[in-house]
């Protein structure tokens, strides 16, 4: 057993790191041991965990093991977690508890839990004392030995806890299963040095130490000839890539040399505003296959704050490095991460973040409430702002959030429009609409768009949205009105195409035209009881009673207990 120490975790030597390729091994005795079993792998948090459950799945996969999505019926659970909110931290425990009462019926069922929550003392011992029926426990630095602790957990039949407080090595070499094969994440980079006074992070996952550009650039070389698209080059500061190695080769010139592979899409994340250099931006406006996209988190507004969160920048040299990004990435979409509530944050730090957002207009911020991290410096200091005032400056800055969010994917939307990219348009209004599902322009926008793209059936969906949240707009009816006599135009025998033509003629006040429609409708198709309630409903709202009645009666006698229609004739008697 090996239990973590963040004492140990937290201290950095110039001891050389160990880049390793032959680390990975399958003990003989679990070889195959997976042929006709089951694992099933929950993963919480950042992107890195995801792609080391990628690993972990190539892993399991290697043994022989099926992926499968529900726990309950699997022979190995695994959770990949998450230390960086307690939000996170809740999630896995409740999912412990279901998963107890899995093991108390299923005496075979092997558990593990791995990632950076087994890296906390706090856990690890918890889980030791309180979880004896979790079989493994690995941390980030030597989850690759799962086959390992799988084959001690089989011959010992005892709880295996194995969690190293180290500065860490790399690791090459380690089997993948990719979710997509499209898109892939590829680490270049491992740990951070920085020590942000709120984050665990760098107790978690080692010192910052850097693939070699070779194994990165052989490692996308691959994935471009099997027929990947997009790369997204994983690190917790991927600024800083290269500062450990002795080699005179920074993130820049690793951007360039991967541009230069020839793959279609590169991302990176994520930055520190500290490591962001000149040359690096560039190289990223320089090569049209570097997307036009940086993740820049800020924390907060006030460079008060800034100093206790130890971030090393203040508001205007985060400020500089916007600015020189906008003005030479064209096109560039810049989104932020932000802390509200930090201890003690006074409401005059609060509104510098207001005003900080105001000014530059993110294309999207990833907000949350400080949530401590035991071990952590910040995590030590007595907060004065109470949950509740923490909650409201949250709703206040995500209204904010919204609000440019909203407008920069109407902005992109209409920029592909414009491009002659509609089918691009759409997937920005429709974004824009999940953060303002009333708003009737953008419902008007993504209609119109539709109609570009000849999917009528959407447009006529949208467009009634936008009367919905508007009122009976004569611009709107118009369009409705447009499509619909298409409809009837490309198949005069649709009768929900002359009933629906009918409605709008009859919201536009055009009796008549739309009492035609109704008519042809009716003789279309007789057993249709809407349209007939649309007639009488025509009579009614042109007080023609003495037409609307006979209609209603003719609707009772085949529904004798329709009240909407009693109610209708009710009103005609009056």
């Amino acid at each position: 057993m090996n239990m973590p120490d963040l004492n140990e975790a937290r201290k950095r030597t110039k001891d050389k790191v160990n880049i390793l390729y032959d680390e990975y091994k399958v003990p003989e005795n679990v070889k195959n041991i997976g042929n006709g079993k089951r694992y099933a792998l929950l993963t919480y948090g950042c992107q890195m965990n995801v792609h080391d459950s990628e690993n972990i799945a190539g892993i399991m996969e290697d043994m022989g093991y099926t992926r499968i999505e529900n726990y309950e019926k699997a022979n190995i659970v695994i959770l990949n977690t998450c230390a960086i909110r307690e939000n996170a931290h809740n999630k896995v425990i409740g999912i412990l508890g279901r998963i107890k009462h899995l093991k108390e019926t299923n005496k075979d069922l092997i558990t593990v839990v791995c990632g950076c929550m087994a890296q906390e003392e706090s856990i690890a011992k918890m889980i030791r004392d309180k979880y004896p029926w979790i079989d493994i426990v690995l941390g980030t630095h030597n989850f690759y030995e799962l086959p390992v602790y799988i084959s001690k957990v089989l011959e010992d039949n005892k709880q295996e806890i194995c969690v190293y407080s180290i500065e860490g090595d790399v690791i090459e070499d380690i089997p993948t299963k990719r979710d997509s094969k499209v898109k892939a994440w590829v680490n270049i980079q491992y740990g951070c040095d920085k020590f942000c006074s709120y984050c665990i992070v760098p107790y978690t996952r080692g010192k910052q130490r850097s693939r070699l550009p070779k194994d990165i650039l052989k490692e996308v070389e691959e994935l471009k000839n099997n027929g990947y698209k997009e790369v997204t080059l994983l690190g917790q500061n991927v600024n800083a890539y290269g500062k450990d190695l002795d080699i005179n080769y920074t993130m820049a010139d690793l951007l360039r040399d991967t541009s230069k592979i020839g793959i279609d899409r590169i991302r990176f994340v994520t930055s520190h505003p500290w490591d962001f250099t000149d040359e690096m931006i560039d190289v990223i406006a320089k090569y049209d296959n570097i997307m036009p996209y940086i993740h820049l988190p800020i924390q907060s507004g006030s460079d008060s704050i800034l100093k206790k969160m130890n971030r090393r920048y203040t508001i205007d040299e985060y400020k500089e490095l916007f600015y020189k990004l906008k003005n030479k990435i064209d096109n560039v979409s810049i989104t932020t991460d932000i802390i509200v509530g930090f201890p003690n944050e006074t409401e005059e730090d609060f509104e510098e973040t207001l005003k900080v957002y105001n000014e530059l207009k993110y294309d999207l911020a990833y907000t949350f409430i400080y949530s401590p991290r035991e071990g952590t410096p910040a995590a030590k200091i007595k907060d004065s702002i109470s949950l509740e005032e923490k909650e409201k400056r949250l709703q206040r800055l995500n209204e904010l959030v919204n609000k440019y969010a909203k407008e920069a994917n109407c902005a992109l939307g209409d920029i592909y429009k414009i491009f002659s990219r509609p089918e691009k348009s759409v997937t920005f209004y429709r974004n824009a609409l999940k953060i303002a599902p009333q708003d009737t322009d953008i419902h008007l926008k993504l209609a119109r768009t539709y109609e570009m793209l000849n999917d009528f059936n959407a447009a006529l969906s949208e467009y009634s949205l936008a009367l919905n949240t508007s009122g009976e707009r004569d611009d709107i009816l118009s369009s409705l009105e447009k499509i619909w006599q298409k409809k009837v135009d490309e198949n005069p025998k649709d009768a929900e195409a002359h009933a629906n033509l009918g409605v709008v003629l009859q919201k536009e006040k055009r009796y008549n035209e739309a009492l035609a429609e109704y008519k042809k409708a009716e003789q279309l198709n007789p057993a249709n009881i809407n349209t007939k309630i649309n007639i009488g409903t025509l009579y009614q709202e042109q007080k023609k009673y003495e037409a609307a009645i006979p209609v209603y009666d003719s609707i009772l006698q085949l529904q004798p207990h329709n009240t909407n229609v009693m109610v209708y004739k009710a009103d005609c008697l009056k």
